[in-house]
């Protein structure tokens, strides 16, 4: 009868072993080299001084990133939107109350306040706990996250969607539409989403897709297509749409900017005429009549009249 070869078997578990324990030194050298390569995880944001923050990516990693000085508008500022005031300001203060509040779709022309409306809501409620996070379109797979964050604070959070259109099977549109209404989780009590955009519905109308509509009856039904466009809108509980501005709401923010930029008041019939001439012709270079563009032109003309004051002779 053979017997093993204990010998041979010790020294053949031997370099089992020694191979294990080199390829172990490997694995945890490799592993130190991709961590130096990784950047390092940012600090946790502290919401008692952080007013508002954005979304961002660095190596694949999402985080929040503050901003030092938010740009926060005065609601009086914004003129010619006064219905539109009242809805957005009667659905924030619900929000930081503590009570039910809507996602909000902020549609219509452009340069017509829309965005600047969001961030007059931070500056009128950021005492009372209000919080603003800015989410690019492209980062909007990522809304669960930001939210995971934020859901056990105290403040209240609106995540602001900036110039929201989407083209046909963008990854963005399928998590908006879960974020809002859809996903098996219910949605956290501390966060809203605010978006603007041109476009009533957020995506491309096309001709070819009110072909598809039937008529039964009386009634009108809407193609596939189109209610697949729709079914994202209505989502947001609170449609808020802005209209071109006429030239008398032109002209009025136009005086209210001028003001707001420390203009003093025409001193004549000859000097307002000759101001108001010069803000319409503006609006007609720019081919626009909006909040926006008589913001640029009094930004302008404000710098223009402060330049062209004598300067004081150095001592």
């Amino acid at each position: 009868m053979a017997f093993p070869d204990f010998d041979h078997l010790g020294r053949r578990v031997g370099q089992l072993i020694d191979r294990a324990e080199a390829l172990a030194d490997r694995v945890e050298a490799t592993l130190t080299r991709v961590d130096l390569l990784l950047p390092e995880p940012m600090p946790a944001l502290d919401w008692r001084k952080v007013k508002a923050a954005r979304w961002r990516k660095r190596a694949g990693r999402g985080y929040l990133q503050p901003v030092a000085h938010p740009h926060t508008i005065a609601l009086d500022a914004l003129v010619a939107i006064d219905a539109q005031k009242s809805a957005i300001e009667a659905n924030t203060r619900q929000f930081v109350a503590g009570l039910p509040a809507n996602n909000v779709l902020l549609t219509g022309s452009r340069g017509t306040g829309k965005s600047s409306l969001v961030k007059a809501m931070l500056g009128a409620h950021a005492g009372q706990g209000l919080r603003l996070i800015e989410v690019d379109k492209s980062d909007l797979t990522d809304l669960p996250d930001i939210v995971e964050r934020v859901e056990a604070r105290a403040e209240r959070f609106v995540v602001f969607c900036d110039d929201l259109t989407f083209d046909a099977g963008e990854a963005g549109y399928k998590a908006l539409k879960v974020a809002l209404d859809g996903s098996i989780a219910g949605p956290s009590g501390n966060v809203l989403i605010y978006a603007t955009s041109n476009r009533r519905h957020l995506l491309p109308e096309y001709m070819s897709e009110n072909l598809a509509t039937k008529h039964v009856g009386e009634e009108v039904h809407p193609g596939e297509s189109v209610e697949e466009k729709i079914s994202l809108s209505e989502r947001f509980g609170l449609w808020i749409s802005f209209y071109p501005f006429a030239q008398d709401d032109y002209l009025a923010a136009v005086h209210g900017w001028l003001a707001h930029f420390a203009v003093k008041p025409a001193a004549g019939a000859r000097e307002r005429e000759a101001r108001v001439r010069e803000a319409i012709q503006y609006s007609l270079q720019r081919g626009s009549r909006s909040g926006r563009v008589a913001w640029q032109f009094a930004r302008g003309y404000a710098g223009a009249q402060a330049l062209a004051k004598p300067r004081r002779a150095k001592k």
